[in-house]
């Protein structure tokens, strides 16, 4: 298969820099199309990925999956993009098709698998995929969002991870006006949840171990915000849906439990590394549920994106340069970012 070479920002090895590296990328097939990057967001995934805290790690890496950009070419059968579109990718750049999730609209439960836009078997090249962390990619036109004309696109990037994360399981148990939900953790999902939620029409309310997050967290929308160290200020929760929990460290989730109404559900979209601790009782009283939830399928980003698009919702982020991505890196290790980091690799180019 005939190739071409990109530009990327990339490292060999969880203690190595970021610096500029060439990959490649396919020539384009019929159903593909090629899309000049402009912005990447860098999520808590990219930093979990490169210091290869799950494991399976595959150097070099070159993340990145809040991915916004321009079409530049399109395969001979693509018939949803034209040169010249703004377009989008975010997680999923491949799966089977032909499951019964794929069916669904959810390619994120692909009974055979999906592909990761980046440090994944890369079907056509052999060897893995590269993120966005660079100046072009090509993928299948089927996996590519539309971005509208209307839209702050540095900002919107993070919808691509951030939004899905938080608009799929908020849409599924069916959050709206009288629901009340609580969100763990103000970072990067749990800022766009609260303004999510809000759009939905539910009462939010914020839990954070950060007194300086309080007036954060009702600046972005929340209805109320609750110091989750002070024991009497939990002690009082009570009557929630849905509590959305984003945190990506070890926590104790049974006092939340505890908050939910009957039939409640708490769900995680953090990723800890650590398992985390349930007691039955916590679940079983109240016949409450504890819940997963994992990005969304590609007919949904879409919705997320219009949804946003829609309500005016967008990220708050630090723009930043590729040759400040190392210093993002250490200072996201660190919770230091309001709310998301995101590349300017269109000034790069200049």
């Amino acid at each position: 298969m005939e190739t071409f070479k990109v530009k990327a920002y990339g490292t060999e090895a969880a203690d190595a820099p970021f610096h500029n590296i060439e990959i490649k990328r396919r020539n384009l097939l019929p159903d593909d199309v090629e899309i000049d990057i402009l912005y990447c967001g860098i999520c808590h995934s990219d930093l979990h990925a490169v210091k290869n805290d799950w494991g399976g790690t595959i150097y070099p890496i070159v993340p990145g999956h809040e991915i916004v950009g321009r079409i530049t070419q399109v395969g001979t059968e693509v018939t949803k993009f034209k040169v010249g579109d703004l377009a989008a990718i975010g997680c999923i750049v491949d799966s089977c098709g032909h499951c019964h999730q794929c069916d669904n609209g959810e390619e994120q439960f692909c009974e055979k698998g999906w592909t990761v836009v980046f440090n994944a078997p890369d079907k056509v090249l052999g060897g893995q995929t590269y993120g966005g962390f660079s100046e072009k990619i090509v993928a299948k036109a089927n996996y590519v969002l539309k971005m509208p004309e209307n839209i702050d696109l540095a900002a919107s990037a993070p919808i691509l991870c951030a939004g899905i994360t938080v608009y799929s399981p908020l849409k599924h148990w069916k959050i709206g006006a009288g629901t009340k939900v609580g969100i763990i953790g103000i970072g990067g999902l749990g800022h766009m949840a609260i303004k999510i939620a809000k759009a939905m029409g539910a009462y939010v309310v914020v839990f954070t171990t950060s007194t300086s997050k309080i007036d954060d967290a009702k600046k972005l929308g929340a209805d109320e915000a609750v110091l989750s160290t002070d024991k009497a200020q939990m002690k009082a929760q009570a009557g929630f849906d849905m509590i959305l929990d984003t945190v990506s460290a070890k926590h104790d989730v049974n006092t939340y439990l505890n908050a939910l109404k009957v039939d409640g559900s708490l769900v995680l979209v953090g990723l800890p590394n650590q398992p985390l601790e349930i007691g039955a009782f916590n679940v079983v009283n109240g016949r409450k549920s504890f819940s997963g939830s994992n990005i969304g399928g590609i007919a949904e980003t879409q919705e997320v994106i219009d949804f946003c698009a829609s309500h005016n919702i967008t990220a708050d982020i630090e723009l930043i340069t590729v040759d400040q991505i190392n210093e993002a890196f250490e200072r996201l290790e660190k919770g230091d970012v309001k709310y998301r980091f995101v590349i300017d690799i269109a000034a790069s180019k200049k």
